[in-house]
Parts: C-alpha cells; structure tokens; sequence
C-alpha cells in the first residue's frame, strides 16, 4: 500500500474513533464501583497466607 492509500486509511479510522460514543450504563457502573451491603470495601484474601515484612524487620 502507497503512503497516499495508507495516509486516508489512518485519516478514516482516526475519523471514526473521534466520533465514536459507546453506550454506557451508568447505574450498573455505579454499583461496581460502590457495592452496597459489604461490611468491608476491601478484603485482602492473601493476608492470612504471608506475614508481612516490615513486622520481620521491627523484631
């Protein structure tokens, strides 16, 4: 492909990437992002499994 064909391919698809909008659904972003009933935000499932290292140091 010539610079001339490939330089309108990179125009069109720059084209439309700028005019493309996706939908979005908010609400269901919402609640993934700020759950509703957990106690915890966030849980650290490895924590019982490794001691941490700045204890080591301090004995």
């Amino acid at each position: 492909m010539g610079r001339g064909r490939q330089k309108a391919k990179h125009t069109k698809i720059a084209r439309e990437l700028k005019s493309y909008s996706p939908s979005v659904n908010y609400s269901a972003l919402e609640r993934e992002l700020h759950p509703q009933g957990e106690g915890d935000l966030y849980v650290d499932k490895w924590a019982d499994e490794h001691e941490d290292e700045y204890e080591e140091e301090k004995a």
